[in-house]
């Protein structure tokens, strides 16, 4: 199904949440998500089910100064 990751179209077969993260290579990456502008904290990503259409946002931490 397609997807919005990041404001970027992307093909994915798994429908939830925390399946789809590892689908895109951040398994064990620390980040945030948000689906449909909706904070997902980590542990409520087995529990979300994503259909096709839906906006995900990942968030990675920076470092800087």
């Amino acid at each position: 199904m397609k997807i919005l990751v990041n404001a970027e179209t992307k093909d994915v077969s798994a429908h939830v949440l925390s399946d789809i993260l590892v689908e895109l290579g951040y398994g064990d990456v620390k980040i945030a998500t948000a689906l449909n502008e909706a904070f997902v904290a980590k542990m409520a990503r087995t529990q979300t089910n994503v259909v096709a259409g839906d906006r995900l946002e990942i968030v990675t931490p920076r470092q800087g100064g």
